[in-house]
């Protein structure tokens, strides 16, 4: 797991539209990642919205938002396109980012307990250095402070 003021090991991961990256290809640029449960759930949703609202001043900040969870590409795909999201989102089908980030916790719904993400936030400086993080977040406010924290960071 990453800890903070330290490098991000260097990951490939997919994202839409059909994206083969790593993390290494955004030094120079902040780097949001933001994990969630699922694609179109309410939280999930509004999550989402919250980001696409303050894309500019993110761009702005010279910070890219990549939002991460399990679901396929092809689920990511139609989410991003159904709310007009303005950044990709990341397919953790194998978790690779979910355990390098250690974001995989055990939930109850309806009495029944299974593995799941927790929603969590990372935001990784242009050199690569994890910088703050947030976890088990709520999503009001949430993306407000983000924010407020790349833009703090030097350039």
């Amino acid at each position: 797991m990453p800890e903070l003021n330290h490098a991000v090991s260097d990951v490939e991961f997919k994202a839409t539209p059909d994206q083969h990256c790593a993390l290494s290809d955004f030094k120079g640029r902040k780097l949001v990642l933001y994990f969630y449960p699922k694609d179109n759930t309410p939280g999930c949703t509004t999550e989402g919205q919250d980001f696409a609202t303050h894309f500019a001043a993110f761009e702005k900040a010279n910070t890219v938002i990549f939002g991460v969870s399990k679901d396929s590409l092809k689920s990511h795909q139609n989410f991003k396109a159904k709310y007009d999201f303005p950044f990709e989102l990341i397919t953790d089908k194998d978790e690779t980012l979910c355990k390098l980030f250690d974001v995989i916790r055990e939930k109850s719904m309806y009495g029944k307990t299974y593995l799941g993400v927790d929603r969590s936030t990372f935001l990784i400086d242009e050199k690569g250095i994890l910088r703050q993080e947030w976890r088990s977040v709520k999503v009001k406010g949430h993306v407000e402070e983000v924010l407020a924290a790349a833009q703090a960071l030097p350039r």
